[in-house]
């Protein structure tokens, strides 16, 4: 991978400062642009930087150096960033999870900042968001290092379907927040209103500008914070307080642990389905070290067109472990559910393994019975075991549940199985609803 260069310190001031382009700051609007439409558009709006420098003046080590020299915007001082310095300088070893976390991560984010000439501290938002955990998951669905809400990452292209949450990706869900958050710096004009409306809403901090506008009030952050929920109120102090904390981490008794200055990840292309525990077999890693960098595969088998993160070196092993591999890449396959008949148990049978395992496979909870029109995972056959899952059935499998009123003998639950049933029941419904109709504000984002 070959490293972007940034652009400098002035440079990245003078865009902070430069106007908004293209959309006046008080027109309602949603998000309403496609992926690949919303990024041309951001990006040929924000203001043309400065030729890169060579790759060869940056030979700082330190990931952390590399972000605080690249600093842009304004900076806040008051009392909720002094509350906040507190509440993080207090905790070293929250600071040391959430930075081994990160040390995957963060110099791509930071590479993709760079790139399109954003203001580096824009790499600390997943602290406040997530903590860099990619399986972070809100009350209200939003998921991964940037918290996308389902419809949101939908507007950015991000998939979510089966076999895939592409809002847990790092490739691509940084590639869409950073996206995103130009798109609300070109309509605002402003950094810190820009991270208000990534975690209110670009609409509610419109209709915000446009009372303090009407009440001839000024309309930046700080004077719109009255009119913010506390979450988004806290939002740009929190991103300040962590910015304070890693521009001077000593004068806080804070030593963060040393990033390397260097990519951590390369990209492979898949071509045809693997099992997960055999790619990471295959690169030599442990199944929770490629989960770590591949969190956005739901499933035990990589279907589809998909690329696979590993450790330059893994990457290295796992070509040359896959050249002599002999065995099959995957054993798994898909079943559709075409009968109330077709029971756990049955198909179990059907496919040479247990019961347990299909659960665990399609995360079907005890007491709870497929649905006809169901598609599952099973093992391979004899006759499948050199087919790949179809396209069309990566984009358009669902499992849909129901509660299990008997066993595959007929008999009655007991009164405490009954009890469980419906709870499960009840709990998958709720599920899928929320999947199928987030609970979002008017733009998209959650409201937390």
């Amino acid at each position: 991978m070959h490293e972007t260069t940034r652009i400098t310190q002035a440079l990245a001031i003078a865009l902070v400062l430069a106007p908004a382009l293209g959309h006046a700051a008080d027109s309602a609007s949603t998000v309403t642009a496609q992926g690949s439409s919303a990024a041309a558009l951001a990006r040929a709006a924000l203001p043309t930087a400065l030729a890169p420098a060579k790759s060869d003046d940056y030979r700082d080590p330190d990931m952390w150096a590399r972000i605080r020299s690249g600093y842009a915007i304004p900076d806040v001082d008051n009392a909720l960033v002094a509350k906040h310095v507190q509440w993080y300088a207090s905790r070293p070893d929250y600071l040391t999870r959430m930075s081994s976390r990160a040390s995957l991560y963060l110099y791509h984010v930071v590479k993709e900042l760079e790139s399109r000439g954003m203001p580096t501290e824009l790499a600390l938002l997943p602290v406040i968001e997530s903590a860099f955990n990619p399986q972070a998951l809100s009350t209200a669905n939003a998921a991964g290092i940037w918290q996308f809400m389902p419809d949101t990452g939908k507007t950015f292209s991000l998939q979510q379907n089966m076999f895939k949450d592409e809002r847990r990706g790092v490739l691509a869900s940084t590639d869409a927040a950073l996206t995103y958050l130009q798109r609300l710096y070109t309509m605002f004009g402003d950094w810190q209103l820009a991270l208000a409306a990534y975690n209110w809403g670009e609409g509610n901090v419109q209709k915000a500008i446009q009372k303090n506008r009407a009440l001839g009030k000024p309309t930046d952050f700080d004077s719109l914070a009255d009119l913010m929920p506390a979450e988004t109120r806290n939002y740009v102090p929190k991103l300040q307080a962590v910015k304070n904390i890693i521009a001077n981490p000593a004068q806080y008794g804070i030593v963060l642990p040393a990033i390397d200055n260097t990519p951590y990840f390369t990209t492979i292309d898949k071509t045809s389905d693997i099992d997960m525990a055999v790619a990471a077999q295959l690169a030599e890693m442990s199944l929770d070290e490629f989960k770590a960098l591949n969190p956005q595969f739901k499933k035990p088998v990589i279907a589809g067109d998909s690329k696979i993160l590993l450790p330059k070196e893994n990457a290295e092993k796992f070509h040359l472990n896959l050249a002599s591999w002999t065995q099959a890449l995957s054993s798994w396959t898909t079943h559709k559910i075409t009968s109330a008949k077709e029971s756990i148990a049955s198909l179990a049978s059907k496919f040479g393994t247990t019961p347990e395992v299909i659960r665990q496979a399609n995360n079907i909870p005890p007491q709870m019975r497929l649905r006809a029109g169901s598609t599952i995972l099973v093992p391979k056959t004899e006759a499948t075991a050199h087919n790949d899952i179809a396209e069309n059935i990566i984009e358009n499998a669902q499992v849909m549940l129901e509660a299990d009123r008997g066993n595959s003998r007929g008999k009655k639950l007991s009164g405490v199985q009954r009890i469980k049933a419906t709870a499960a029941h009840a709990v998958a419904e709720i599920k899928s609803r929320v999947s199928r109709k987030p609970a979002v504000n008017a733009n998209g984002r959650k409201r937390r």
